[in-house]
């Protein structure tokens, strides 16, 4: 028997925040983001794949096409 999975997370915009605490749900929000800043900055093919896109760290919202990217380097949430 398979355990509980949550529904899959669609590709759609979401704020940093959002994004952070489906891959980290168990954790603070504020800490969850500084997490995915932290993988993003040891993820030099994510960083230069999200340049490509114009995102910014101080960036607030994601677009669809960063949240593909966040899913393709790190797997879905």
């Amino acid at each position: 028997m398979k355990a509980e999975t949550s529904p899959s997370i669609r590709i759609r915009t979401y704020s940093k925040s959002q994004l952070a605490s489906f891959y980290l749900p168990d954790i603070q929000t504020a800490s969850a983001r500084r997490t995915l800043r932290g993988w993003i900055a040891k993820n030099t093919e994510l960083q230069a794949a999200l340049a490509q896109t114009g995102y910014s760290e101080k960036s607030i919202l994601l677009t669809p096409a960063q949240v593909g990217l966040f899913f393709r380097f790190l797997g879905e949430p």
